[in-house]
C-alpha cells in the first residue's frame, strides 16, 4: 500500500459489469481505478489520484483540497 496515501474520500464498490472492485475518488472528477480485490483497487486509485494531480498541475487546473467525508455518499 502506499506509504503516503492521499487524504481524498474513496469509495470501493463490487461491478458485476467489470467483475472487478471500483474505487472511485468523487472530488476529483473521473479518477477512479478498479482491482481483483479492494486492497488492489484501493491501491491502483492512489496511483492514479497522484496522476490525477500531476496532469491537472501540469494544465495549470485547480485541484480541490480533500474535505473527507463526504454527507451524500
Amino acid at each position: 500500500m502506499n506509504k503516503n496515501p492521499n487524504k481524498y474520500e474513496v469509495i470501493i464498490y463490487w461491478s458485476n459489469d467489470d467483475k472487478a472492485f471500483i474505487a472511485e475518488v468523487p472530488e476529483l472528477a473521473g479518477c477512479m481505478a478498479d482491482g481483483a480485490t479492494q486492497n488492489e483497487a484501493l491501491d491502483n486509485v492512489q496511483v492514479i489520484i497522484q496522476e490525477w494531480i500531476d496532469t491537472a498541475k501540469s494544465l495549470g487546473r485547480t485541484i480541490p483540497k480533500p474535505k473527507g467525508k463526504l454527507m451524500y455518499a
